[in-house]
């Protein structure tokens, strides 16, 4: 799967995308995430921070977070 989403269960923001994603019929893998910052390493390691949401799309060698910002990536680019 070349787009996953890292999010938090709960989490507002995270859940926008994933509706994003949703409405759009994109496929996509969502790795759920600790709720403490300091757990958040896999994050950390893809994103170079710990906040999510976060989104990676490998195809496109594309790594985002702000929930804003993806949104807008996925209406211009994925949708």
């Amino acid at each position: 799967m070349s787009i996953t989403l890292y999010a938090l269960d709960g989490c507002p923001w995270c859940e926008k995308v994933h509706d994003a994603l949703e409405d759009a019929d994109i496929e996509y893998e969502t790795v759920w995430t600790e709720a403490l910052h300091s757990k958040r390493d896999e994050v950390a390691r893809v994103s170079g921070q710990r906040g999510v949401p976060v989104l990676v799309d490998d195809e496109r060698g594309v790594t985002m977070n702000e929930s804003a910002n993806i949104l807008e990536y996925v209406e211009r680019t994925l949708a």
